[in-house]
């Protein structure tokens, strides 16, 4: 996707450096890992029965490799007004100083979906921005002048959820830092 432009034509705040998910790599590693050790059983399987054939080993290796795209985690990073979600193929970026909504799906797992002025859509899992401190500050910074500007219509209830959920974590985090705990 190319980069986009806010209405009156300028570019997202590029003011300060891009925050990443911290935990990203340690679960890119534990799909592998679930996927390697599905493919091991697999295989070991069908070779302890002596039904190992070359299709067989290429259904299974394309069977692991699927379970590793749908555990595949997306890498959520935030710069100065914007936040992205980065998949295998495909990059997602919404504008946070012109979001518009910000709802909260329940399902089998949490999701929240963030929507832009610009038709940006971004959909997350909560806990990211509660393991990340500093993704949350970004997001919160810019949902904060949405509603300042009056563009944020829906999400105020679902923010503020999330602000009082980071603020719990991040003091639980300091009291067991410090022996309080």
């Amino acid at each position: 996707m190319g980069r986009r432009e806010d209405v009156s034509g300028e570019p997202p705040d590029g003011s300060g450096e891009a925050t990443n998910d911290r935990e990203w790599r340690q679960e890119v590693w534990s799909a592998v890992r679930c996927a390697g050790v599905l493919l091991a059983l697999l295989l070991l399987i069908d070779w302890g029965s002596g039904r190992l054939t070359p299709w067989r080993t290429v259904l299974w290796c394309a069977l692991a490799g699927l379970l590793f795209l749908v555990l595949c985690p997306d890498r959520m990073s935030a710069g100065g007004n914007w936040l992205a979600s980065r998949r295998l193929l495909r990059e997602r970026r919404v504008r946070t100083d012109l979001l518009v909504s910000v709802r909260c799906l329940d399902g089998i797992s949490q999701r929240i979906v963030l929507r832009d002025a610009l038709g940006g859509r971004v959909e997350l899992d909560p806990e990211v921005l509660v393991r990340n401190p500093r993704l949350w500050s970004r997001l919160d910074e810019g949902a904060r002048k949405a509603a300042e500007d009056g563009l944020l219509l829906c999400g105020a209830t679902v923010l503020r959820r999330i602000s009082r959920r980071v603020d719990r974590e991040t003091a639980r985090a300091v009291f067991k830092a410090s022996g309080l705990e």
